[in-house]
């Protein structure tokens, strides 16, 4: 009896893990326009010509490397940016979005889609208990996902990266 029930637990055990697996969100190898986490400041450089200021480098001691914010207002674009050293190359940690951009998520999500729109592409990465229907929902966590808040049933901002560590 004891046999059986260990087996029948293992078996539950594994349904849920792949369960889980299979809803998990690959945020990482998300872009919004041609930009992903991980891109060169090199590429960034490229990719976006408008005007960039640039925040001061800071030392986290979180993760011991130096971060710094890059925005594009023009663009509505922020970039977290890391780099091991400080005034070394760096490369995206973060990308936010808001209006004016025109910038889209691979699923086709931008500014001023609708919540709607939102829960049909990224529904099944939604976070039950970090999203607030209305507000926010998350695709895959805070601690790594794709973050759309809302205003008045449209998208206002999108967070790709990690909210919180």
């Amino acid at each position: 009896m004891l046999k059986k029930c260990c087996v029948a637990l293992m078996i539950v055990g594994i349904i849920g893990s792949v369960a889980l697996a299979a809803n998990e969100f690959p945020y990482a190898k998300e872009q919004v326009g041609k930009l992903h986490l991980g891109l060169s400041e090199k590429v960034v450089k490229q990719i976006i010509p408008g005007k960039l200021t640039r925040g001061p480098e800071q030392k986290q001691g979180a993760d011991g490397q130096y971060h710094q914010e890059w925005k594009y207002p023009a663009d509505g674009l922020t970039l977290g940016m890391v780099s091991e050293k400080k005034g070394a190359p760096k490369s995206i940690e973060s990308i936010t979005i808001t209006s004016p951009s025109k910038l889209q998520t691979q699923r086709g999500i931008g500014i001023g889609s609708t919540e709607a729109e939102v829960a049909k592409a990224y529904g099944p990465f939604r976070n039950a208990e970090e999203s607030k229907p209305g507000e926010l929902l998350v695709a895959g966590s805070i601690f790594g996902g794709v973050m759309f808040n809302f205003q008045q049933g449209k998208v206002s901002q999108i967070f790709i990266g990690a909210a919180a560590e």
